[in-house]
């Protein structure tokens, strides 16, 4: 029978348990992932520092992180010093009851805190070993400091971001990190899956560039075929037209995307130039990629007579993609993000409430949720060693005078 904790889970993980063991993001967003769906997610965390993290951020209202209580969501948080041989005798007691654990150390690391693959297996051979890092387990660059940025370089994402009149651009998110940690649950969930055919576990090996490099679609193959190299191009697509941010009357900007030839010619009716739709400069997909410019000034003269709801109602009446492009504060005011609950509401010990991201993505008979925001440092330490473990209050008394918990 299940614990009552586990029946308090919904999702369907609520029957695995996560040991996490990895710092800043992308190893936790990889058990943010799994806490998500209602796995169990022990997020191991150094005595009396905790996960960086916490203390990370723009904005750090009353000097607490607000990163923090969304990438830990879900979570319990154990502190165990992991340098010291009888944390890692504890680590050993909580793997025989774990599915998955996760780590985002430098390769090696575990290797020399005895808690390798190889060592672990012999404990527990249903164990699957999450590891992410910048360059993977192997090759001759494995052993090297890697971050995100690092593997966006690296993996061919830096290089197509921007403006080609300026120096390669980031995100304004650690994309590296996350689609890292992305392609780590997804791992982690395949060798779930295998191993109900197996019995056995194995090593998920998540690199930070190659997870870059998964997502950077046909750019090696247009070169080595056809020995094009795809440069930054600002806002638009190359050859791909209309599909650009637009002006209004009012000075907003919207994004609109009509580059079929069906939309284009919804388009041109809605601007009241249905000639342009048989006009042989913008009849087809290819002859409007050739003309983009002089096309896009000509969409964008039209826009700037139009405040931007009357454009926005006029496009969305005649079928044409359009779409403002939304900081946070227009997410919050939206209708639509309302309707869906897209964004929640938790309370929190020290803002009193807060809101952040929801559950994606959604299933229709059991799906995710978010159970409580981050938790306090070493919150759970207690009741994961004198309940899960069995260790006695004098020993636990001892752990904690010696800086092991």
């Amino acid at each position: 029978m299940p614990s009552e904790e586990t029946a308090a889970r919904r999702g369907p993980l609520n029957d695995v348990r996560v040991l996490e063991m990895g710092q800043l993001l992308a190893g936790p967003f990889c058990g943010q992932l799994l806490a998500d769906f209602g796995a169990e997610v022990i997020k191991c965390e150094q005595p009396g520092v905790g996960d960086p993290l916490r203390v990370w951020g723009q904005e750090k209202p009353y000097g607490k992180s607000l990163w923090w209580p969304i990438v830990a969501r879900n979570k319990k948080s154990l502190t165990l010093n992991l340098r010291t041989e009888e944390g890692q005798e504890i680590v050993r007691e909580l793997i025989r009851s774990t599915d998955i654990l996760i780590e985002n150390f430098r390769p090696g690391t575990m290797e020399r805190w005895n808690l390798g693959y190889e060592d672990l297996k012999k404990i527990n051979p249903r164990l699957i070993m999450v590891r992410v890092t910048g360059f993977g387990q192997t090759g001759p660059y494995s052993r090297r400091a890697g971050y995100g940025a690092i593997g966006e370089a690296m993996g061919g994402l830096r290089y197509v971001v921007g403006d080609p009149s300026t120096p390669p651009s980031r995100m304004g998110i650690s994309i590296g990190d996350e689609l890292a940690a992305v392609y780590a649950c997804m791992g982690a969930l395949m060798a779930l899956h295998a191993r109900e055919r197996t019995g056995q576990g194995q090593v998920v090996d998540s690199a930070i560039y190659e997870a870059v490099l998964a997502m950077m679609e046909s750019t090696v193959s247009e070169y080595h075929v056809a020995g094009y190299v795809r440069e930054r191009t600002g806002a638009t697509l190359p050859n791909v037209s209309p599909s650009n941010v637009f002006e209004t009357r009012d000075g907003k900007l919207l994004l609109i995307a009509a580059n079929q030839d069906t939309v284009f010619r919804r388009l041109a009716s809605a601007m009241g130039r249905p000639d342009l739709a048989e006009d042989p400069r913008y009849a087809t997909h290819s002859a409007r990629g050739t003309h983009m410019t002089e096309l896009d000034a000509l969409i964008n003269d039209w826009t700037r007579t139009l405040d931007l709801k009357p454009l926005e109602e006029t496009l969305h009446e005649n079928g044409v993609p359009c779409g403002l492009i939304y900081s946070a504060a227009e997410m919050l005011d939206d209708p639509h993000f309302k309707a869906r609950e897209a964004i929640v509401e938790l309370p929190h010990r020290d803002f009193g409430s807060i809101k952040m991201q929801n559950v994606a993505p959604r299933l229709s008979d059991t799906p995710g949720e978010i159970r409580h925001a981050g938790p306090e440092l070493g919150e759970h330490t207690d009741d994961i060693l004198l309940k899960d473990l069995g260790l006695s209050p004098d020993r636990l008394d001892r752990l904690r005078a010696e800086g092991v918990i």
